[in-house]
């Protein structure tokens, strides 16, 4: 606010006095004041390119953490894919051979058989307490 007043009045003394001397130093005193509103132009400028060039960085910063993470993330899948691969390929193995086929139907029915008689045990206990 006193800029502006500053500046009026500088405005009111140029056209008050119009002598050649005094027109001649008003205006140099305009012209400063030009160039400050210029720097202050500038050194906001520079604030806000300051401020741009940091949040640029945090972004490139994140991204690349970001590229790491997924680069794991990426490899931990190929093992994983490697894996139940292999996995699959045993499976595959083992039911080729009928003998091996019967081993498994016979292993599933006594887990299944196993899981049934868990479960009564646990619906009879219920009813026992209740």
């Amino acid at each position: 606010m006193n800029y502006r007043r500053d500046h009026r009045s500088s405005r009111s003394s140029l056209f008050n006095d119009l002598e050649e001397g005094s027109l001649r130093s008003s205006s140099s005193y305009s012209h400063d004041i030009n160039e400050h509103d210029n720097d202050k132009a500038v050194e906001s400028l520079q604030d806000r390119v300051i401020f741009l060039k940091q949040i640029t960085g945090d972004i490139h910063d994140e991204v690349e953490t970001h590229n790491r993470f997924l680069d794991r993330m990426g490899n931990n899948m190929d093992a994983s894919r490697g894996i139940m691969s292999g996995t699959m390929d045993r499976f595959k193995r083992v039911f080729e051979k009928k003998s091996n086929r019967r081993m498994c139907t016979l292993v599933s029915c006594f887990v299944i058989t196993f899981l049934i008689i868990y479960y009564l045990i646990r619906i009879l206990s219920y009813f026992n307490h209740s």
